[in-house]
């Protein structure tokens, strides 16, 4: 909310999720004798991080969650269909005692994403911090962090993607909008690198960035089982 009244900068706004951490932090600590510190890492493999899962890993998985769905918008839909797709998978896959826990949430996060995808409702900076955190708690509370981990991949890419055009290129990720049409003349994010001189309708862009965002959801559901 500070962010969407004051327009903090990004060197500011990155690190405030380390604050929504502490509660996360707490409930680790306490219930360390039924957490798991290990996680899976694609390409690395399982890692047991130990007593640094508490005070490095779970920060970090919230900023990082956090922030890169933050950065994954822009376009209508694309900051709650999404989101809602991860949720869905980890829903899909976690205790029915903690399913209540995100019942009201992610309805709530559904219709919210009905009328977002119409343009007639946006989320801002305070609605995708919001369901972020929720997502990140969510896979850390129910011990789905590894499945987290391989759904959020395309996210990842796409801060990776914008991040080093930033800090290599100096330039921001940017498309232009003729009213019909979005089309981008380089490849600086998830979304320029599909309209690179190939003109898509916003909601061709979304379609395509969910049904990548399911695919990756689905992996981490299967992982779930083996």
């Amino acid at each position: 909310m500070l962010d969407d009244w004051i327009d903090l900068k990004w060197r500011y706004k990155a690190f405030m999720p380390l604050i929504a951490a502490l509660p996360l932090m707490y409930y680790a600590l306490v219930n360390y004798q039924t957490v798991r510190t290990s996680i899976f890492l694609p390409f690395v493999g399982m890692i047991n991080f130990g007593n640094y899962y508490y005070f490095i890993i779970i920060p970090l998985i919230v900023m990082i969650v956090t922030n890169a769905i933050n950065m994954l918008g822009g376009l209508n839909g694309l900051e709650t269909v999404c989101p809602a797709i991860v949720l869905l998978g980890l829903l899909s896959i976690s205790p029915s005692s903690a399913q209540l826990l995100l019942a009201g949430p992610l309805a709530l996060w559904l219709i919210l994403a009905y009328f977002n995808v119409q343009g007639k409702l946006f989320v801002g900076n305070t609605g995708s911090f919001a369901i972020g955190l929720t997502v990140a708690s969510y896979a850390v509370v129910t011990d789905l962090k590894s499945s987290l981990v391989i759904s959020i991949i395309p996210y990842i890419f796409n801060s990776a993607f914008i991040l080093l055009s930033i800090f290599f290129v100096k330039h921001k990720a940017n498309v232009v909008f003729d009213g019909k049409k979005l089309v981008s003349e380089h490849r600086r994010s998830i979304v320029t690198l599909l309209t690179y001189r190939r003109p898509l309708t916003e909601r061709q862009v979304l379609a395509i960035i969910s049904v990548i965002v399911a695919a990756f959801t689905a992996l981490g559901v299967v992982y779930h089982f083996i």
